[in-house]
């Protein structure tokens, strides 16, 4: 057969196959979500996320150094208080959960970069993202309260703060919050592109953070849009975002091709806790092999246009990727 283009020339050999990899990756992209709750030695598993667990402040240290190990250096933290009320008054208090564990992360893991979820889900006694009027959350209410909130994470340690609550207008307000108090350097990564998901399920058990009544709906993005996910990143950008992120992962691809071609700023893309649930799930029933999976759903988010990637299979993935087997 007479053929001059051979696509199949630069499959032979692992070696090759490396070589010439359109997709590359390596640890430094990779950030692990940590629950940090009240009390003391704690380390509870949690029911619907097999392999991940609750930490007290005082026994994150193991997980943060079996981390460091793994050469994972970034964390985004995730507060469960004990005490809830209507206004989640324990996002924004400076001797809040997350802020301990900040301060306990910085004295005892000063290398590690700190990153937070600003958000009052798991604080609210309702379970909404904000504070209510009503059955509705007061938008404008609730971003004074957010922006309360990164400030009073920064102070604790924070190195970048995250809101993910989907409120109109926050990303200003938290930038004008941290330049006013002289926190011009410390970024903010935006969770621009969020939708009202049913993959969040065991995340909400993880945090108790399920809502009391109704659903997200309101703020939470319509899985039906694109269009509305492009101007949502691109007006994040706009009030001061330095990174954006589309949340889920899995069955949103199409959304991180769409906002790396719409932004100059890195994305994100965060594998929740149902994507890791489901594949925990299958793996232990024996319809999949796991480790395989697990390499193949990175590699599909960075392929999509990826920079950074939220994931609980964050330790596992860094070593796979040392042993080449993606990266």
């Amino acid at each position: 057969m007479d053929m001059t283009i051979r696509p199949r020339r630069l499959r032979y050999g692992e070696t090759l196959r490396k070589m010439v990899r359109e997709t590359r990756m390596d640890p430094s992209s990779l950030i692990y979500p940590i629950f940090v709750r009240e009390g003391s030695g704690i380390t509870e598993e949690i029911p619907t996320m097999p392999g991940q667990y609750r930490y007290s402040v005082d026994t994150m240290g193991e997980k943060l150094q079996s981390l460091t190990d793994a050469g994972i250096s970034q964390v985004i933290f995730f507060g469960i208080p004990d005490h809830k009320d209507e206004v989640g008054s324990g996002a924004y208090d400076a001797d809040g959960i997350v802020q301990r564990a900040l301060r306990r992360a910085k004295q005892d893991f000063p290398e590690l970069y700190r990153i937070t979820d600003v958000c009052m889900c798991e604080y609210t006694s309702h379970g909404h993202c904000g504070v209510l009027c009503g059955e509705d959350v007061d938008n404008d209410r609730t971003v004074e309260l957010l922006a309360k909130t990164a400030l009073s994470h920064v102070e604790a340690g924070a190195d970048m703060v995250a809101p993910s609550d989907m409120m109109d207008g926050r990303v200003a307000a938290i930038r004008t919050a941290l330049d006013a108090n002289g926190y011009i350097n410390t970024p903010i990564l935006a969770y621009a592109v969020k939708y009202a998901s049913a993959f969040y399920g065991p995340f909400r058990d993880a945090a108790g953070s399920a809502p009391a009544f109704g659903d997200r709906k309101s703020y939470q993005m319509d899985y039906h849009n694109s269009r509305e996910g492009v101007k949502e990143a691109l007006l994040d950008v706009q009030e001061g975002a330095d990174l954006v992120m589309v949340k889920p992962a899995m069955s949103y691809l199409d959304m991180v091709t769409k906002i790396k071609e719409a932004v100059q700023v890195p994305v994100a893309a965060y594998s929740v806790s149902g994507e890791y649930s489901m594949i925990k799930a299958a793996a232990a029933a024996g319809y999949i092999e796991e480790d395989k999976i697990i390499c193949e759903t990175t590699v599909s988010a960075f392929r999509a246009g990826c920079d950074i990637y939220l994931t609980y299979f964050a330790e596992e993935i860094a070593g796979y990727m040392r042993d080449g087997r993606i990266g």
